[in-house]
């Protein structure tokens, strides 16, 4: 049986998007929201939200229980420091809180994962037969000349 540790992530996350996309809703406020302080520019890509989802189904399926605190570190970047003399180096910055909570929340709606107290997320039996379909799936696929990109 294929597992989501067989199959590359990005060939995993794209088709759990395409998967998704149709699931999870995203909100009016998206189009307008950076994804972390130490962006510029909300994100441009067309299924932003269907592939941080995505994302997010993998990492708490990898890391499980986790919670939004982590999560918003793994998804932070560096943000360019100045100080009044207009030079300093780079500081850490965490991404998004807002998003990965509003996504998470869907992901519950929809029982891909589950809330332990005090502990953070889990994916739920569900959700792992999810990943390990479309795990399955991506491995039949990455057989086909389009796909070696991945491979």
């Amino acid at each position: 049986m294929t597992t989501m540790y067989d199959v590359p992530a990005d060939a995993l996350i794209e088709a759990l998007a395409d998967d998704l996309s149709d699931r999870l809703e995203e909100p009016e406020w998206m189009l307008f929201t950076k994804t972390g302080n130490s962006k510029e520019l909300p994100p441009e890509q067309e299924d932003f939200w269907a592939r941080r989802g995505a994302s997010l189904l993998r990492k708490v399926a990898d890391n499980e229980p986790i919670g939004i605190e982590r999560l918003s570190t793994m998804y932070g970047g560096s943000k360019a420091g100045t100080n009044r003399y207009g030079v300093a180096g780079t500081h850490r910055e965490d991404g998004s809180k807002k998003i990965i909570r509003t996504l998470l929340q869907q992901l519950e709606e929809e029982d891909l994962i589950q809330t332990r107290e005090g502990q953070g997320r889990a994916i739920t039996p569900a959700g792992r037969s999810l990943l390990d379909d479309t795990a399955g799936e991506v491995m039949r696929d990455l057989d086909r000349p389009e796909l070696e990109k991945y491979a």
